[in-house]
């Protein structure tokens, strides 16, 4: 029977530095601390790391607050004081360090300034670069694309278009477009710039 190799808290935090957006980041951390190397030991670690992850789902489905924001400093920082061992102290740091970023103030507002969280995005189809080849309707496993491919000589096609409610946001389309005609939209911030005009 071959041993499992045990996570360490540094190669989380390694893969979780991989992703751009820092609520990802600390999501990620923490949901592998707690399959991990998270002892469950000490309460300060065992509990405020589950409810730091409960925080930060809030955060992530776009219904976060700044109670969620506060909880998450607050539960880091008796963390840092209060875990008996190196791993639960480390966790607290990463996620303090975290936090402390712009990125996470924005996203109580439902904007993610690195366009990684899926709930504050959209994928759209700009129309005037788009040249009806179809490329991007042929890899969407998920049929979220519709329009008419161009054929010559012809007129009157369907453009197309992503149906949002389809859309995985798995970015398949984007690398196959030949024109750049896919963009991802922040939806808050486009609304907001809509309510302006």
């Amino acid at each position: 029977m071959s041993e499992q190799k045990e996570l360490k808290v540094e190669d989380i935090k390694n893969e979780a530095e991989e992703k751009r957006c820092p609520v990802q980041k600390a999501f990620y951390y923490i949901e592998k601390f707690i399959s991990g190397p998270m002892c469950g030991k000490c309460f300060p670690c065992a509990l405020g790391t589950y409810e730091v992850r409960t925080r930060l789902k809030n955060i992530l489905s776009g219904k976060g607050t700044e109670a969620d924001f506060f909880a998450i400093r607050r539960i880091a920082s008796a963390m840092l004081e209060a875990s008996r061992c190196k791993k639960g102290k480390d966790t607290a740091k990463f996620t303090l360090e975290w936090i402390e970023t712009d990125a996470f103030k924005e996203h109580l507002k439902g904007i993610c300034p690195d366009r990684e969280c899926l709930t504050s995005i959209e994928y759209r189809i700009v129309p005037d670069k788009c040249i009806m080849c179809g490329e991007c309707q042929h890899v969407c496993d998920f049929r979220a694309i519709i329009g008419e491919k161009k054929k010559p000589y012809l007129s009157g096609y369907l453009p197309f278009e992503i149906r949002q409610k389809r859309c995985t946001k798995c970015g398949e389309c984007i690398i196959v477009c030949p024109t750049g005609a896919i963009e991802i939209v922040d939806i808050k911030a486009e609304t907001e710039a809509e309510v302006k005009v």
